[in-house]
């Protein structure tokens, strides 16, 4: 008991021995006849995904994430998710300042921390919500916002949205059950909903180009987490032909669905990522 009480003490003295988080909870993808009127919609940001223990920011893999102390100050302890998010198409900063080990406050300017839920709040997701607006507006600190959810009654409304968001820039649309609680794993309480798949896979090799790549690299070998190879030669800009990413790197691809062997079909390449992320938890 006394072991319990100095660890709970130093908890609350040290941001280092902070209570870990639970799993995250992660999403499934959309599928024609889902109850659209059951769920609450946001966008899908093309952000960092984030988690705020209280009192420091970590990647979803664990790294401690060196955030000036303005951008976080006034935040609250409960535990939140989000996205380090700074615009449509501006992935690649928001990414370099999380890679960053030092602290630059000018850097961090236009990011803002957009929450999208709260891991150990006991409530369903619509209470969440609710919880949510209400802390990020008592922290006056505008790093810090809630994702805005929206309502849609039909499917074919959520569509509409859907290629609203597409045509301006967006990745798509997530789908959160508005009476589901908070569970670690892979659930279909949670939805994404994108024209397109994507998934990760790490750099194995080069491949020389030709043509107008002559000199340059034309393509990238790339293995899956479960072990499929296959080529990975669009969707790369001619800078980073001329300098591609090392061989062990992450990095996520688009597809449109699987081949009759199980490989990607139309892969194109994304991002880089900053980390593999974990395996998804057991449910």
């Amino acid at each position: 008991m006394r072991l319990l009480l100095f660890l709970l003490l130093c908890s609350l003295a040290w941001p280092g021995l902070s209570a870990p988080l639970p799993d995250p909870m992660l999403a499934t993808t959309y599928r024609e006849g889902v109850p659209v009127d059951a769920f609450l919609v946001s966008e899908k940001l093309d952000g960092v995904r984030a988690r705020w223990d209280g009192r420091a920011l970590w990647t979803r893999g664990g790294a401690r994430i060196a955030a000036p102390s303005a951008f976080t100050r006034g935040w609250p302890i409960d535990p939140m998710e989000g996205e380090l998010w700074i615009a449509r198409g501006r992935f690649d900063d928001v990414s370099a300042l999380v890679r960053r080990v030092g602290t630059d406050a000018q850097a961090w300017r236009d990011v803002r921390f957009m929450v999208f839920d709260l891991p150990t709040h006991p409530g369903p997701f619509a209470e969440r919500v609710v919880r949510m607006r209400s802390m990020t507006s008592a922290a006056g600190n505008t790093h810090l916002q809630t994702i805005p959810q929206r309502r849609f009654d039909t499917a074919a409304a959520l569509d509409a949205e859907l290629a609203r968001v597409v045509a301006a820039g967006g990745e798509g649309l997530m789908l959160h059950r508005r009476d589901a609680f908070y569970r670690a794993g892979r659930s279909e309480d949670l939805l994404k909903y994108k024209p397109h798949e994507d998934a990760e896979a790490q750099v194995v090799a080069h491949l020389p180009g030709k043509g107008k790549y002559a000199g340059m690299m034309g393509a990238l070998q790339v293995r899956t987490p479960d072990g499929r190879s296959f080529r990975l030669g669009t969707g790369f800009t001619d800078a980073q032909r001329a300098r591609p990413p090392p061989p062990g790197t992450w990095l996520t691809y688009r597809y449109n669905g699987l081949t009759s062997t199980g490989l990607p079909r139309f892969a194109r390449f994304m991002r880089m990522r900053d980390e593999m992320p974990p395996p998804d938890p057991k449910r």
